[in-house]
Protein backbone atom coordinates (compact mmCIF):
# COMPACT_ATOMS: atom_id res chain seq x y z
CA UNK A 1 0.00 0.00 0.00
CA UNK A 2 2.76 2.26 0.86
CA UNK A 3 4.67 1.67 -2.60
CA UNK A 4 1.41 2.44 -4.58
CA UNK A 5 0.84 5.78 -2.62
CA UNK A 6 4.50 6.54 -3.33
CA UNK A 7 4.26 5.70 -6.96
CA UNK A 8 1.11 7.63 -7.19
CA UNK A 9 2.89 11.05 -5.63
CA UNK A 10 6.18 10.44 -7.85
CA UNK A 11 4.04 10.13 -11.10
CA UNK A 12 2.19 13.70 -9.63
CA UNK A 13 4.09 16.19 -12.09
CA UNK A 14 2.56 19.46 -10.96
CA UNK A 15 0.16 21.64 -12.87
CA UNK A 16 -0.94 21.65 -17.07
CA UNK A 17 -1.04 24.53 -18.38
CA UNK A 18 -4.81 24.34 -18.84
CA UNK A 19 -4.96 24.24 -15.06
CA UNK A 20 -2.80 26.98 -14.59
CA UNK A 21 -4.85 29.57 -17.57
CA UNK A 22 -7.78 28.44 -16.01
CA UNK A 23 -6.58 29.91 -12.55
CA UNK A 24 -5.39 33.05 -14.02
CA UNK A 25 -8.74 33.22 -15.53
CA UNK A 26 -11.05 32.86 -12.51
CA UNK A 27 -8.69 35.65 -10.66
CA UNK A 28 -9.10 37.78 -13.27
CA UNK A 29 -13.08 37.66 -13.23
CA UNK A 30 -12.92 37.95 -9.92
CA UNK A 31 -10.71 41.35 -9.79
CA UNK A 32 -12.99 42.74 -12.71
CA UNK A 33 -15.97 42.34 -10.09
CA UNK A 34 -14.00 43.64 -6.94
CA UNK A 35 -12.03 46.29 -8.52
CA UNK A 36 -14.81 48.76 -9.53
CA UNK A 37 -16.82 47.67 -6.29
CA UNK A 38 -13.87 48.94 -3.94
CA UNK A 39 -14.05 52.14 -5.77
CA UNK A 40 -17.66 52.99 -5.43
CA UNK A 41 -16.43 52.03 -1.74
CA UNK A 42 -14.06 54.47 -1.36
CA UNK A 43 -15.94 57.16 -3.47
CA UNK A 44 -19.09 56.53 -0.68
CA UNK A 45 -16.43 57.28 2.31
CA UNK A 46 -15.41 60.49 1.25
CA UNK A 47 -19.08 61.61 0.38
CA UNK A 48 -20.27 60.80 3.79
CA UNK A 49 -17.12 62.30 5.77
CA UNK A 50 -18.10 65.40 3.81
CA UNK A 51 -21.71 65.08 4.98
CA UNK A 52 -20.12 64.26 8.89
CA UNK A 53 -17.89 67.80 8.53
CA UNK A 54 -20.79 69.44 7.59
CA UNK A 55 -22.73 68.19 10.72
CA UNK A 56 -19.43 68.93 12.73
CA UNK A 57 -19.48 72.49 11.57
CA UNK A 58 -23.31 72.71 12.29
CA UNK A 59 -23.12 71.59 15.63
CA UNK A 60 -20.18 73.82 16.05
CA UNK A 61 -22.49 76.75 15.30
CA UNK A 62 -25.36 75.43 17.44
CA UNK A 63 -22.75 75.92 20.77
CA UNK A 64 -21.66 79.18 19.02
CA UNK A 65 -25.44 80.57 18.58
CA UNK A 66 -26.55 79.49 21.86
CA UNK A 67 -23.42 80.71 24.13
CA UNK A 68 -23.57 84.36 22.47
CA UNK A 69 -27.08 84.77 22.58
CA UNK A 70 -27.14 85.32 19.17
CA UNK A 71 -30.30 87.17 17.45
CA UNK A 72 -32.54 85.01 14.99
CA UNK A 73 -30.89 85.38 10.72
CA UNK A 74 -27.23 85.92 12.23
CA UNK A 75 -24.70 84.23 10.91
CA UNK A 76 -20.88 82.32 11.53
CA UNK A 77 -17.78 81.52 9.18
CA UNK A 78 -15.83 78.29 10.18
CA UNK A 79 -12.91 80.97 10.76
CA UNK A 80 -14.84 82.49 13.70
CA UNK A 81 -15.79 78.79 14.57
CA UNK A 82 -12.00 77.63 14.74
CA UNK A 83 -10.78 80.78 16.27
CA UNK A 84 -12.55 81.21 19.16
CA UNK A 85 -12.55 77.37 19.60
CA UNK A 86 -15.54 76.33 18.60
CA UNK A 87 -15.00 74.20 16.05
CA UNK A 88 -11.01 72.31 16.29
CA UNK A 89 -11.06 70.99 12.69
CA UNK A 90 -13.52 71.89 9.66
CA UNK A 91 -12.31 69.12 7.61
CA UNK A 92 -13.72 69.38 4.20
CA UNK A 93 -14.27 72.65 4.65
CA UNK A 94 -11.87 75.87 4.29
CA UNK A 95 -11.31 77.52 7.48
CA UNK A 96 -12.51 81.16 5.79
CA UNK A 97 -15.23 83.59 5.01
CA UNK A 98 -16.70 81.49 2.46
CA UNK A 99 -18.59 78.73 4.39
CA UNK A 100 -21.07 80.30 6.36
CA UNK A 101 -23.70 78.84 8.85
CA UNK A 102 -26.85 81.11 9.46
CA UNK A 103 -29.30 80.66 12.74
CA UNK A 104 -32.78 80.12 11.55
CA UNK A 105 -36.11 79.39 13.84
CA UNK A 106 -36.20 75.83 12.14
CA UNK A 107 -32.25 74.68 12.42
CA UNK A 108 -29.20 76.65 11.46
CA UNK A 109 -28.18 76.18 7.79
CA UNK A 110 -24.82 75.85 6.19
CA UNK A 111 -23.68 77.41 2.56
CA UNK A 112 -20.42 76.35 1.04
CA UNK A 113 -18.01 73.76 -0.62
CA UNK A 114 -16.39 70.92 0.87
CA UNK A 115 -14.02 68.94 -0.81
CA UNK A 116 -11.91 65.34 0.13
CA UNK A 117 -9.35 65.46 -2.75
CA UNK A 118 -11.25 65.34 -6.08
CA UNK A 119 -14.71 64.70 -4.18
CA UNK A 120 -16.79 67.81 -3.32
CA UNK A 121 -20.54 68.59 -2.15
CA UNK A 122 -21.65 72.25 -2.50
CA UNK A 123 -24.05 72.83 0.55
CA UNK A 124 -27.05 75.99 -0.30
CA UNK A 125 -28.37 76.73 3.07
CA UNK A 126 -28.36 72.99 3.95
CA UNK A 127 -29.73 71.57 7.69
CA UNK A 128 -28.79 68.42 9.65
CA UNK A 129 -31.94 66.74 8.17
CA UNK A 130 -31.31 67.74 4.73
CA UNK A 131 -27.83 66.76 4.97
CA UNK A 132 -28.68 63.62 6.49
CA UNK A 133 -31.42 62.63 4.11
CA UNK A 134 -30.45 63.63 0.93
CA UNK A 135 -27.84 60.67 -1.73
CA UNK A 136 -25.43 63.21 -3.17
CA UNK A 137 -22.66 62.59 -5.77
CA UNK A 138 -19.38 64.24 -6.32
CA UNK A 139 -20.28 67.87 -7.58
CA UNK A 140 -23.57 67.72 -6.81
CA UNK A 141 -25.45 70.54 -4.25
CA UNK A 142 -27.18 69.95 -1.04
CA UNK A 143 -30.12 72.29 0.19
CA UNK A 144 -33.36 72.28 2.09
Amino acid sequence: MKKLLQKRLKNEKGLTLVELLAVIVILGIIAAIAVPSIGNIIQNSKLNALKADAINVLSAADLYFVEKGSADDATVTTETLKVEGYLEDSGGFPADESVTVKKVKTGNTISGTAANGDTNIIFSEATKNGINNTEVKSGETISN
